[in-house]
């Protein structure tokens, strides 16, 4: 006797599989399914809270005809629980496979134990149609597969290129897209979207903050895009308009930043952070390139509008950052939601050599406001460069001295002479003797000589740096592990190997050589007797656009013949400064490097015919 039909079963089961799913409306689900268990909003998904993604949402659905979603924002606005949900949406209520792109595998792994894995498990919907266990073959870290076998996540880095090729992509996130590194197959971001081409109505979905610009790639997606910009109404006159930082800015008393707020651009009104729910009750997009919709629709929000942060802390934010460009760019990009515009060619050095020619103070002393020295060394074959930088008050520097140590790093005659330099100290105008506080050495070359002879010293002492590439790295950051190419083994770095993100800390520097105001936060001073070499040296880069792979990237590079060791040197200055923790010593901790550095030592009265000199101990101990 037959139970079932197995011709029927088939059939049935064929015909499942063929028919096609209902169309998703991504708000809906995320309002009936997505639970938050953790961090400032924890319950269910709110509109309310976050009224400004239901376009994005719609957008996102098979309504919205667009192809491509950009979303370029500043932190804490929700952006990638955001994409989380449209990801969580697609594997439960579609079929074939969903790809979220992350910039390394490294933050792939990070996002999907502690993004992704939460919102699975806090999730019914989702929880009931993926394996939770770790052993079972249809969930891994990076791989999630529904219990049907219908649909699947597939989480990758941009820096593996195998992943991102012989897969075909029904939707994706690319996150963190501004942070993207062509590889060695090209782009990720142009590999990413060939995945999908196959798929006629597939979503793409692009969110970052943005970095710097020119060569922000979420800015570009954005100005490809629709255009769309946060409207509110005024609580006062109902005039609708976007909540822009200028006219915070310029209402913002630095006294008082717990009285942040903006003006009516209308009525003149003063907007503050209590009308935000009744702003965000009004709140809708406005396209400026309405024309692009149809295929790109793209848009702009800043943290004013998320409840997730305050305008208080926006503007104390604000108030931190404001002198560092390196911190400026930061909160540009993740208070603002903007790229940070930064200057691509250096001031013409005659120009910086003439302000030296004027200076009150010469090369190898210590002038006013130089609390504390560090050190940098620019490692070559034959030579080592040196530059002493002294770092003052609202992010000051002066430069002191530099100089030429001969022979190879690991040559004794060389060693010895950067011994000497380390040990030496250098005169103030209160006649005090200042010594090093840190010294930062080049080990993108020689590594294993530079290492070798930093481990004479401490690493409160001395480090080892080398540079590395990409708008995101960070200024300075601990070497991790790594392991020896030949053997295999684990090189042991200790606390005093650093990479160093040249990028930023260039066009820091370029943007404060461009500071004409003594006065003005970061502005750089130069003694008077340095060689023309050292100007020269120092603005001999320029960041430009190069074609790499049929793409274009923006890199720094020099002309051909020219040096540029100073420049290097005054990177790893700057570095080791860093790591000191310069930008962070308090208004009192100034106080206390002026009053023991910037007064002048008691004159010791004369000694009598005869007289021994007495220590005050001795004389105490009496």
């Amino acid at each position: 006797m037959l139970i079932a039909n197995p011709h029927r079963l088939g059939l049935e089961t064929v015909a499942a599989a063929l028919e096609p799913p209902p169309p998703i409306d991504y708000l809906t689900w995320a309002e009936q399914n997505i639970v938050f268990d953790e961090g400032q909003f924890a319950g269910p998904y709110s509109r309310e809270l976050f009224p400004f993604w239901d376009a994005v949402l719609h957008a996102l659905g098979p309504d919205d005809p667009s192809r491509f979603i950009s979303v370029m924002a500043s932190a804490q606005v929700g952006k990638t629980a955001l994409a989380t949900i449209f990801a969580l949406g697609s594997m439960t209520e579609s079929r074939g496979s969903v790809m979220f792109v992350h910039p390394t595998s490294d933050n792939a792994v990070r996002w999907s134990k502690m993004k992704l894995a939460p919102m699975m498990r806090s999730t019914a919907v989702v929880r009931a149609q993926f394996p939770q266990r770790a052993n079972d073959s249809m969930a891994s870290v990076l791989y999630k597969e529904r219990r049907d076998g219908l649909a699947r996540l597939l989480i990758t880095g941009a820096n593996s290129p195998a992943s991102l090729s012989q897969v075909t992509i029904d939707n994706q996130v690319q996150d963190d897209v501004s942070k993207y590194e062509i590889n060695a197959m090209g782009d990720p971001e142009a590999m990413a979207d060939a995945r999908s081409r196959a798929i006629a109505d597939a979503k793409i979905f692009k969110i970052s903050t943005p970095l710097i610009e020119p060569g922000c790639r979420i800015t570009r997606n954005f100005r490809d895009g629709s255009q769309e910009m946060p409207y509110v109404p005024c609580p006062h006159c109902g005039t609708m308009q976007v909540l822009e930082w200028d006219n915070f800015l310029a209402n913002l008393d630095p006294t008082n930043p717990d009285d942040a707020h903006f003006t009516c651009v209308a009525c003149g009104a003063v907007v503050e952070e209590f009308h935000r729910p009744q702003m965000l009750a009004g709140f809708e997009w406005r396209a400026a390139n309405p024309a692009a919709a149809r295929e790109h629709r793209s848009f702009w929000i800043w943290s004013a509008y998320s409840y997730l942060q305050t305008w208080s802390q926006i503007a104390r934010e604000w108030l931190k950052a404001k002198g560092d460009p390196a911190s400026e760019k930061t909160f540009w990009n993740d208070a603002l939601g903007k790229a940070y515009e930064t200057r691509g060619d250096g001031r013409p050095w005659e120009e910086l050599r003439d302000r030296a020619a004027k200076s009150d103070y010469a090369i190898g002393t210590v002038p006013k406001g130089a609390r504390l020295l560090f050190l940098g060394v620019d490692c070559q074959l034959d030579r080592l460069e040196w530059v002493l930088i002294g770092f003052g008050e609202s992010y000051r520097r002066y430069i002191v001295d530099c100089g030429t140590i001969g022979k190879h790093i690991s040559e004794p005659d060389a060693q010895r002479n950067l011994d000497l330099l380390l040990a030496r100290t250098w005169p103030n105008v209160f006649t005090r003797q200042i010594g090093i506080s840190l010294a930062a050495i080049d080990a993108g070359y020689s590594a294993d000589d530079v290492l070798s002879y930093c481990r004479r010293y401490g690493p409160h002492k001395v480090i080892a740096v080398r540079g590395v590439p990409g708008d995101a790295a960070p200024r300075i950051a601990q070497v991790q592990r790594e392991r020896d190419e030949k053997r295999g083994t684990v090189l042991k770095y200790s606390r005093r190997f650093f990479n160093v993100g040249g990028n930023t800390l260039k066009w820091s520097l370029y943007k404060d050589l461009a500071k004409d105001d003594p006065a003005a936060p970061g502005y750089v001073s130069f003694p008077t007797g340095l060689p023309d070499r050292f100007f020269q040296e120092l603005v001999s880069e320029q960041r430009v656009a190069v074609k790499r792979m049929g793409q274009i990237v923006w890199k720094w590079e020099k002309p051909d013949r020219q040096a540029n060791e100073m420049l290097d040197a005054t990177i790893y200055a700057s570095a080791a400064a860093i790591k000191y923790g310069v930008n962070h010593i308090s208004d009192q901790g100034w106080n206390k490097l002026r009053a023991e550095r910037e007064t002048y030592p008691p004159i010791s009265s004369p000694l009598k015919p005869g007289e021994k000199r007495v220590h005050i101990a001795s004389r105490l101990a009496r």
